[in-house]
């Protein structure tokens, strides 16, 4: 899964390369996030004026304003664009290079129960699943470089905390704890789907096998198995919604409380009324950004979960490889075997 694309002189330009222009790219696009977060501080502090005291500024300098947001946004979605295109590119040679490979040992590996699937559809899926969270979880790093100084600077305009009075970092200290208690919380709701997502693939690759012999062999893909089989898709299916009805509820819950979070942590502050409409407006945001990043798990784990899944497949795949092939007496697996 790594070494064919990470440690293979042939896509060198691609696997080291084209991740360090990744890397580059999610840094500029962070810096320029953080631009926006000054902006909207200038901003909102330039309408506070205007609202408080008519004429006090001129329409010049609003459209001043408003033009700097455009300018910085512009370079934004270019970057974002380009970085898109060639993150496309980026998954699809990581999953030719493990293509390639799988398909250099087809004669060790064609008897082991979905390995067209492998193949075909989990070689794409996890370059592309691996590719995201690698630079989401990059992203969140850089995030946490970059806004965490701006967040604790802002800290000491807080006057209190509801509750708890005078703290120093205050609102570092509750986007990381509130961070933190939603992973624990969403890591304990969602223990069991890793495993419910993996025996998801097996029904699924029975279900499948089963139609695709019915294609050439008329004695298959009979009523009794297909229902049989497709049976165990349901069921999985069913007891997978049935979990992630729970799993949803915790996490959007969450997310959603999460919204109020900031403007909790400065009531006494707003009520004291110690600082700007702009300055309120920076709090806010750098503090979404720091949270979001200490979120990664929390806002991943669907995808991680999925990711394991896959793994999970083909790590079983490339073991068969390392086995020297199937044993001498392998024949194509019965219709649902798992």
């Amino acid at each position: 899964m790594f070494k064919s694309f990470f440690l293979s002189r042939q896509w060198f330009h691609w696997s080291i390369a084209g991740t360090a222009l990744i890397l580059f790219a999610t840094w500029y696009r962070v810096q320029l996030d953080v631009k926006i977060n000054e902006w909207f501080g200038t901003f909102y502090d330039v309408v506070q004026k205007a609202l408080a005291k008519p004429g006090s500024i001129t329409i010049a300098e609003y459209w001043d304003q408003l033009q700097t947001f455009l300018n910085i946004a512009m370079i934004f979605v270019m970057v974002a664009v380009v970085l898109d295109f060639f993150i496309k590119h980026y998954i699809f040679r990581w999953r030719t290079a493990m293509n390639d490979y799988y398909m250099a040992h087809w004669d060790k590996l064609r008897h082991i129960e979905g390995a067209a699937q492998r193949v075909q559809e989990d070689t794409m899926r996890f370059a592309s699943i691996m590719e995201g969270l690698g630079i989401e979880f990059m992203r969140s790093l850089m995030v946490l470089f970059a806004f965490l100084p701006i967040l604790a600077g802002l800290s000491a305009k807080v006057t209190e905390l509801p509750w708890i009075g005078p703290v120093h970092y205050s609102l570092v200290w509750v986007a990381i704890g509130f961070a933190l208690g939603g992973t624990v919380l969403l890591a304990v709701v969602g223990i069991k789907l890793p495993g419910l997502q993996f025996q998801n693939q097996r029904v699924e690759a029975a279900y499948r096998k089963e139609l695709v012999y019915g294609e050439d062999h008329h004695d298959r893909a009979q009523p009794p198995e297909v229902g049989r089989l497709f049976g165990n898709v349901r069921r999985n299916y069913f007891t997978l919604f049935f979990h992630y009805l729970y799993f949803d509820v915790a996490k959007w819950s969450y997310l959603q409380v999460g919204v109020l979070v900031p403007y909790v942590a400065l009531g006494p502050t707003l009520v004291a009324g110690v600082v700007t409409l702009g300055v309120m407006q920076q709090i806010v945001r750098a503090f979404g950004r720091v949270e979001s990043a200490f979120q990664f798990l929390v806002l991943s784990w669907s995808t991680i979960v999925e990711l394991m899944s896959v793994y999970k497949r083909l790590r079983a795949f490339e073991m068969q490889i390392k086995a020297g092939g199937p044993p001498a007496d392998a024949q194509p697996q019965p219709a649902g075997a798992a």
